[in-house]
């Protein structure tokens, strides 16, 4: 089966083939790491991971880097405001970072390069826009030329002439044309320096990136992924420094993903109306997080909110009603039995199948996560159905399991898989039911399964994203 992605530069779904055979290289813009990540910041951390887990379904190996910016005028701004240095703020949000983003269990980039230890390959890569070209000095400074990049403007579909009016060059600043963009910055007194051809100083936003991935994918790697905000001017100015340099194709694919709004504004640090990671963290299982943002196709817009929030962690307490209801089925019988599977189990193997090929399709479509979840869900239905029928033996069971754990997984959602208690199968059902009437505003009926549940021994709470059973105390 053919993949097929979305590239950002060519407004069309192409063909995917890695460059490499069967080597993906990926390359995601990460955080600056000032402050704690907020939900909006966990979206392409969440889609580069799962995109990850997809090529590796299929049969590929994946290097995917994922940077950290820890040099950025905000991070000086915030040291000098708090009486700290730079680096120990960066040193401060990147642990955040990393500790916010382990809890929610989708593994770590293969490589994540700190700007600031990449000063030499930075200047490198400037030195060889100077000496062609592209690049000037201007007193402490030095700029990229756009003028001298024809092409430039091509990602974001903006004429440099449209881009120049209204332009202005800010205080301070000796650029020769307002386009042009800072490669380096000149040291100013008590700020972060290094040494280079062209006295100490830093380096600016936009070559990192570009020096970084070059280091570990080399030119034309596969896929250049972040948020549609890095759109203008962030890549823009990454493929004019990067082809400037090389001659050549930067990038194969660009993948970007929408915007997470709240009340129809981008969730930012900037605005003030973010919710932190670590803060819903606190709230929702991390697979509630995951369900939400796979809920949606990568390049969508997504609305935030509690509520959305509450709806993707029922979702997620189906499946793992669905592997309590297995676990239950098949407890105490050996792993191995000689049993042979009933007609029902070979029903239920090939609707299975079928359920497969379709997540494989929908997946291959340009990461359609939101349509693969739905085929999971409806492949959990057809389950419940078959084990309340009573058709299914122990393999048959086991043999499902297997085949919706590794559906889930590719999702993210394996934590799903790990069932945390032995509440007995029928119990779960009965709070599964509950929910249900409890969705259909049938309250009658939903109180009647609370007692039942309780005349169980257990007791049913409601929670943030859902519901958990507990022992009656």
């Amino acid at each position: 089966m053919g993949v097929r992605l979305y590239d950002s530069l060519t407004q069309e779904k192409r063909e995917f083939v890695p460059r490499d055979g069967h080597h993906v290289t990926m390359y995601f813009c990460g955080p600056t790491v000032y402050n704690y990540i907020h939900l909006g910041n966990a979206r392409p951390y969440v889609v580069s991971m799962v995109a990850k887990r997809y090529f590796e379904s299929v049969g590929w190996r994946v290097t995917l880097v994922e940077n950290v910016t820890d040099i950025d005028d905000r991070m000086i701004r915030k040291a000098v405001d708090e009486g700290r240095t730079t680096a120990e703020v960066a040193r401060e949000f990147a642990e955040a970072y990393i500790e916010d983003t382990d809890r929610l269990g989708l593994g770590r980039p293969d490589v994540e390069p700190y700007a600031t230890e990449h000063i030499p390959e930075i200047i490198g890569l400037i030195a060889s826009l100077v000496e062609k070209g592209h690049a000037y000095q201007a007193g402490p400074d030095v700029y990229f030329d756009v003028d001298s990049f024809p092409r430039y403007g091509r990602l974001s579909k903006q004429q440099i002439a449209e881009m120049r009016h209204g332009a202005r060059i800010s205080p301070g600043e000796d650029k020769a044309d307002p386009l042009d963009f800072a490669l380096w910055k000149g040291a100013k007194p008590g700020e972060p320096a290094w040494d280079s051809p062209w006295g100490p100083g830093r380096p600016g936003w936009h070559i990192e990136c570009s020096a970084m991935s070059l280091k570990y994918l080399g030119p034309g790697f596969d896929i250049h992924g972040g948020g549609r905000d890095l759109i203008f001017p962030h890549h823009e100015n990454e493929i004019a420094q990067a082809e400037g340099a090389l001659g050549n194709t930067f990038v194969r694919f660009w993948v970007h993903n929408g915007m997470l709004n709240i009340r129809d504004e981008k969730m930012s640090k900037s605005l003030g109306n973010i919710f932190r990671l670590r803060e819903a963290l606190a709230e929702y299982r991390p697979e509630v997080l995951i369900a939400f943002f796979v809920g949606s196709h990568y390049r969508s817009p997504m609305d935030f909110s509690r509520e959305l929030l509450d709806e993707a962690g029922q979702q997620v307490e189906r499946l793992r009603n669905l592997f309590r209801a297995l676990q239950d089925f098949t407890a105490g019988e050996p792993a191995i039995t000689s049993a042979g599977l009933s007609p029902s189990d070979a029903v239920m193997l090939e609707q299975a199948t079928v359920r497969r090929q379709a997540f494989d399709a929908h997946l291959a479509d340009d990461l359609n996560t939101a349509a693969a979840l739905g085929e999971v869900f409806a492949l959990a239905r057809e389950i419940n159905g078959a084990l309340a029928g009573g058709g299914l033996t122990i393999p048959g069971a086991r043999a499902l399991r297997a085949r919706v754990a590794d559906m889930v997984y590719i999702l993210g959602l394996d934590a799903t898989t790990v069932i945390e208690s032995d509440i007995p199968g029928d119990v779960v059902r009965m709070a599964e039911e509950r929910q249900a009437r409890r969705a259909a505003r049938d309250f009658a009926a939903a109180d009647r399964l609370r007692h039942a549940i309780l005349a169980a021994g257990y007791e049913v709470r409601d929670v943030p994203g859902g519901y958990k059973v507990v022992p009656r105390e």
